[in-house]
């Protein structure tokens, strides 16, 4: 049975998750958040002493965690890690480093990916990552390349921490946005790159509704 799927790849802060989970309830499809994977692995990895080069450790690792993803009544993410809440760790900006350094590792990418494409179930599922149009979902229907400058995703992300009530360093975000995308890009192992046939959207100047909206015309013009 064919099962259709959305990608939405992106670099960090370019709202993907955001827009992923807004496009998956309207539609009523589930929802992937890959980057949560690999944040709930160096979360777990953490929690169990497990160095972030530990390849052998990480791999096993993975093979034993139970992720669950939820979407609250109000549209948010909820995550648990073998029964746990951690969806607050998670959207840290050392969760997020962490994350992308063991997703530079080829086997921990290759240990992964099974357990991503599980999650394509009907009636459909939207997959937000840097690699699911590529390397994850290459057959998906619709592949969107979500982004903005570098200086509107920092800004975003600022304002994001300074909401939590988190002292923040603008100039240190920056720093870490700049970081995170030259190693996303440059990695050996499904670099950050948009799919030969996805979408190109450029978000810098558009709002959530706005962006969301364009996707679904994309959508309905498909399905």
């Amino acid at each position: 049975m064919f099962i259709p799927v959305i990608t939405i790849d992106g670099p960090s802060g370019s709202g993907k998750g955001t827009i992923s989970r807004l496009l998956a309830n309207r539609l009523g499809w589930h929802y992937l958040d890959s980057g949560a994977l690999y944040r709930l692995l160096a979360c777990a990895a953490q929690r169990d002493g497990v160095a972030l080069d530990d390849v052998d450790g990480l791999v096993g690792l993975a093979a034993r965690i139970h992720a669950e993803f939820r979407i609250t009544a109000d549209g948010e993410e909820s995550v648990l890690l073998d029964g746990e809440p951690v969806t607050g760790e998670l959207r840290t900006e050392q969760s997020g480093n962490a994350a992308s350094e063991i997703a530079a590792l080829p086997a921990v990418r290759a240990a992964l990916l099974d357990w991503q494409r599980r999650y394509r179930e009907p009636p459909g599922l939207v997959a937000d990552g840097r690699d699911m149009g590529t390397v994850v979902f290459p057959d998906a229907a619709l592949k969107i390349f979500l982004t903005a400058s570098p200086e509107e995703r920092a800004n975003r992300r600022y304002k994001q921490l300074k909401d939590m009530g988190k002292s923040v360093s603008l100039a240190e975000i920056m720093t870490d946005v700049r970081a995170r995308d030259a190693r996303d890009r440059s990695r050996a192992a499904s670099p950050l790159a948009p799919a030969e046939d996805a979408r190109l959207l450029d978000n810098s100047t558009l709002g959530i509704e706005e962006t969301v909206a364009r996707v679904l015309d994309y959508a309905r013009s498909i399905f």
